[in-house]
């Protein structure tokens, strides 16, 4: 079989990007091949309309197992048994892991835990506060329950994101050496999805992570494995897939500098950026094929966002359908039976390359200046996100990015105001920080402010 099809393809000659190019020029009739047909993204990366082997200089050796992303649930604790009910049902109904948000001490982890399936089972425990013994009985119960769970700290997102640390830097850094927690599978997180969400463009994405990471490498005796990413991913359906990409090859490249020899775990979540209050059903597009970014680059896990996650308090409906998503992916759209599918396709090898490249000389400036902690404190990494922020919502604003339903065919008999349970802006808490908080913004906010204003 082989022999044939080697002897199939030796009866074609081969054409050189060279020959693909002149042709190309001959059918444009004069026109500017690099004014008519390259674009450039934010990230000031040219995009040909079409890439060719000779032009590849270096493929990628990355593995990205996608025959074995986990499709992960959401639940935020607030009654402990109706979370623990919750869980119970998720889990019949498909989900393959669950992310539990714990916002105290008081809640009875294993009143939580109580008869949930343990073996095979992934649990996530995002905390929003520190607190050394109730770690420890996280701890405990995995040790004797022999289960896997991942444990979510990252006081470097406490501080970007409430301009604070929860006590101090040394202090809670040293809360999370996981040298007392070894039977939890992960004690750090690095929540870079604010970056994304707030308007960064992708280098600054992968760049401020790089940092972020590096920041714990540094500061922290002893490094878990492995260490967990979570990661937004916006519907630039072949960047996003190499942004993943890009992130695992330099996390692997930065841990080998400090003799880590451990691959990092990746969540992949939808964005909020691009996501609207207004013709709230074309949410289930964006991140339907957010979903299939986050599949194809390798996150080892992806947790979905309800179409009206913006409005609507968590509700079964929404849960499910966001779900469902992601098991007609799995299950129906066979995505889960290749693995490395990105490899050998020109246009991602080479904008993975690109993008890697361009990140790792912003993360080598960033730590020139003294690293990440000292560049948002300095506001450095603020100000560059809302430059970038600002580029994006100029081309919102002039329609020239569009969100379909929102600022291109609206539709003008579509009434909101009478539906919101949740404020789905901007909320503003004057306070003294030690630092500007890098806020999340959507996109379509000024916009829907003045249609809800208008509606009778």
């Amino acid at each position: 079989m082989s022999e044939n099809k080697e002897k199939l393809f030796n009866e074609f000659e081969t054409v050189s990007s060279k020959e693909w190019k002149q042709k190309i020029q001959f059918e444009l009739k004069g026109a500017d091949y690099n004014d008519t047909l390259v674009w450039e993204s934010l990230e000031g990366i040219k995009v040909k309309p079409f890439y060719h082997q000779d032009e590849l200089e270096n493929t990628i050796n990355i593995k990205t197992n996608v025959s074995n992303f986990k499709i992960l649930q959401d639940i935020f604790v607030f009654d402990v048994e109706k979370s623990n009910n919750k869980a119970k049902e998720v889990l019949k109904r498909g989900a393959e892991s669950i992310r539990f948000t714990i916002e105290n001490e008081n809640v009875d982890f294993k009143t939580l835990m109580n008869n949930l399936p343990l073996e095979g089972i992934n649990y996530h425990l995002h905390l929003t506060f520190l607190s050394t013994e109730y770690i420890q009985i996280l701890n405990s119960f995995a040790k004797e329950n022999k289960a896997s769970i991942y444990l979510h700290i990252d006081p470097i997102h406490q501080l970007t994101t409430d301009g604070n640390w929860f006590t101090n830097l040394e202090s809670d850094i040293k809360i999370i050496d996981p040298i007392n927690y070894l039977n939890l599978k992960s004690s750090i997180t690095i929540q870079s999805s604010i970056y994304q969400n707030a308007g960064a463009n992708m280098v600054q994405q992968i760049a401020y992570t790089l940092a972020h990471v590096n920041e714990y490498f540094n500061r922290v005796s002893t490094i878990p494995s492995p260490i967990t990413i979570e990661v937004s991913v916006g519907t630039n359906y072949f960047f996003e897939i190499a942004k993943l990409r890009a992130i695992r090859i330099l996390f692997n490249t930065l841990a080998a500098e400090y003799n880590h020899n451990f691959d990092c775990h990746i969540i992949a979540i939808p964005t909020k950026r691009n996501k609207t209050l207004y013709d709230y059903n074309v949410n289930m597009l964006r991140t339907t094929t957010e979903c299939m970014s986050a599949i194809l680059g390798g996150a080892n896990t992806i947790t979905n966002l309800p179409y009206d996650v913006l409005y609507h308090k968590t509700n079964e409906f929404g849960d499910r359908i966001s779900r469902n998503q992601l098991l007609v992916l799995k299950n129906e759209s066979y995505f889960d039976k290749v693995d490395n599918p990105a490899d050998g396709a020109y246009y991602i090898e080479t904008l993975t390359n690109q993008l890697a490249e361009k990140a790792l000389d912003l993360f080598k400036k960033i730590e020139s200046k003294g690293g990440f902690i000292t560049l948002l404190i300095e506001g450095t990494i603020q100000r560059k996100i809302n430059e970038s922020a600002q580029k994006e919502q100029e081309l919102f604003d002039s329609g020239k990015e569009v969100l379909l339903g929102t600022n291109k065919y609206p539709n003008k008999n579509d009434k909101m105001k009478h539906d919101l349970e949740l404020f789905p802006f901007v909320k503003t808490n004057p306070r003294k920080t030690l630092i500007t908080p890098i806020i999340e913004k959507r996109l379509a906010e000024k916009l829907e402010q003045e249609r809800l204003s208008q509606e009778q």
